[in-house]
């Protein structure tokens, strides 16, 4: 009896505005996960003050524009009929569970990300010397040169650009890595290095109908930037003229929104003695990150511009025992159970909505 009048619940002695100071200096959002398992009032207390996307927005800036969320294809009673105080405990409750499950992927992995190359601003001699080569290792391929050139220009301020598609639409991104190409086969072995480098990411600004609408972009296609909306640009990175993959670590990790990256090359250093134009020739990229598929996906508003989040959650683990789950979730493990069988055996897309729904589970949108 004496050790349980010692206890103390911090939250209760120290008053919201501290516990709310002392959690959001937590290291990561999932850390948050855990103490909203502490106890049932610890777990209101998490959700009802929105901690979980507190931390996530302080983390990664780039997701500050996601405001509003809704369950997609609802099949059952909307929220705006019930009570006041139902619905905004409804709506605190996704915002949880979305951002933690955001928050869980959160961890840099390092992995090439770079899916496709799209297209460069200007390529000389295309296809020999397109941006696809780009995406082999090295400045070789068999007996042939492996590079991508641009077209030459008198002024060596003249910028260059590479789009690619990387291979989810939610990345984290901590670094990238560019090549510069010496070019072995004329006098001197010149390096055609930019002078600095950029980077930019973001989504497009019309909508995607399908995979094969980028796919049929070909690579000596210039796309303009007003096809794009950039959400994070980073500082400019001095490129070394050296023959070497020079790695540009971001100042901190970067949650790409959309799936699209813009290498800007700024400035050339070499002339070609042939023509005496500047070129900038680059080797080969590299995007080190992770991946956030399949759970997120991103769907462009036309004609705005605007993209929809959207959060797909991953199916219930059957043999997860009840001491790890939430104080919430105990008396819906059977329910969720039988619905891990269902979908299993192969249930059809709107019998997954509406059991996730019965569950409080289903997909997620949330609008930008």
């Amino acid at each position: 009896m004496s050790e349980e009048k010692n206890k103390v619940d911090f939250i209760q002695l120290l008053g919201p505005d501290m516990s709310i100071k002392i959690l959001t200096h937590l290291d990561a959002p999932c850390d948050l996960v855990r103490v909203s398992a502490v106890s049932s009032s610890w777990h209101r207390f998490v959700i009802e003050h929105g901690l979980c996307k507190q931390l996530c927005l302080a983390m990664f800036p780039e997701i500050s524009g996601v405001t509003h969320m809704i369950e997609l294809d609802n099949v059952i009673e909307p929220l705006g009929n019930t009570s006041g105080s139902c619905v905004n405990w409804e709506y605190l409750k996704r915002n949880h569970k979305v951002y933690a499950f955001l928050s869980s992927g959160l961890h840099p992995v390092r992995k090439n990300c770079i899916s496709k190359a799209i297209s460069a601003s200007s390529t000389d001699n295309y296809p020999e010397e397109s941006i696809l080569h780009t995406l082999e290792p090295g400045d070789r391929t068999e007996y042939r040169a492996s590079y991508w050139s641009s077209k030459g220009e008198n002024d060596p301020s003249v910028p260059e650009t590479l789009v690619y598609k990387l291979v989810s639409e939610m990345c984290l991104v901590t670094e990238i890595h560019v090549q510069p190409f010496q070019a072995f086969f004329q006098h001197g072995f010149p390096i055609y290095s930019a002078k600095a480098v950029r980077f930019r990411m973001g989504h497009p600004r019309y909508p995607i109908e399908s995979e094969s609408d980028v796919d049929n972009i070909t690579a000596d296609e210039v796309l303009g930037d007003n096809q794009f909306i950039w959400t994070y640009t980073s500082p400019e990175f001095p490129m070394c003229q050296e023959n070497r993959l020079q790695k540009f670590k971001l100042p901190k990790p970067v949650l790409c929104i959309g799936g699209i990256l813009l290498v800007e090359l700024l400035g050339r250093v070499q002339k070609q003695e042939m023509d005496e134009l500047f070129y900038i020739c680059i080797s080969h990229v590299q995007v080190m990150g992770r991946p956030l598929s399949p759970s997120f996906d991103v769907k462009v508003h036309h004609p705005s511009g605007k993209c929809t989040l959207k959060y797909h959650p991953p199916p219930t683990d059957p043999h997860m025992s009840s001491s790890t789950s939430s104080p919430e979730s105990s008396s819906s493990s059977r329910l969720r159970t039988i619905t891990s069988s269902l979908v299993q055996r192969g249930v059809r897309r709107w019998e997954q909505i509406l059991l996730g729904a019965l569950l409080g589970s289903g997909p997620v949108v949330v609008d930008d």
